[in-house]
């Protein structure tokens, strides 16, 4: 396992993982779940860096059945995926919290502060000149390809875009008050 990165703490039977562990990927993901033989059996859960997660029932290192959670708590579900695709989660938090009063660009309020010349991508920030994907604390993630480039540009938020809202000059208690003063 040095020799790929990789890591494992947990039961082992005549030198392999067997019973309860968690098996560390090079790439930051975890296993933590049930092992036999030296392979993913029976109960386990992938979880990933950017918190998203797979759980699943594992069959001899295969998955046989499971589920994925995105990492803002999102089910997905295979069938009947009523409001969004993979082009478009946009609604996914006025779903499950509600609609807040002012216009919103992302889950977060405040939204994320974005580097300038970069795009908000959902799991860090993307820099078009470089074509790099860093995560929100500093760290590599990927080199992004054309098309995901393309989507990016596209579909994500600018360093520059503007939180929309209520200006407090341009409420309806202060439009109301100069109005009353013209008369």
């Amino acid at each position: 396992m040095e020799f790929t990165g990789s890591s494992y703490k947990g039961d082992t039977k005549n030198g392999r993982m067997d019973g309860k562990g968690e098996y560390t990927f090079s790439t930051g993901t975890k296993y933590k779940g049930e092992m036999k033989d030296g392979m993913f059996h029976g109960k386990g859960v992938l979880h990933f860096p950017n918190g998203s997660k797979y759980g699943a029932t594992w069959e001899l290192g295969r998955a046989k059945q499971g589920s994925f959670t995105f990492a803002d708590g999102l089910q997905y579900q295979e069938k009947d995926w009523d409001y969004c695709d993979g082009y478009d989660r946009r609604f996914y938090s006025e779903r499950c919290n509600g609609l807040r009063p002012e216009a919103q660009l992302t889950d977060l309020h405040p939204p994320r502060v974005i580097p300038d010349g970069c795009y908000d991508c959902g799991d860090g920030f993307y820099d078009p000149n470089t074509r790099v994907v860093t995560s929100y604390t500093g760290r590599f993630l990927r080199n992004a390809d054309d098309s995901e480039h393309e989507w990016i540009v596209r579909a994500c938020r600018k360093a520059g875009d503007e939180v929309v809202g209520v200006e407090p000059e341009m409420s309806v208690a202060a439009t109301t008050e100069v109005t009353s003063n013209i008369n």
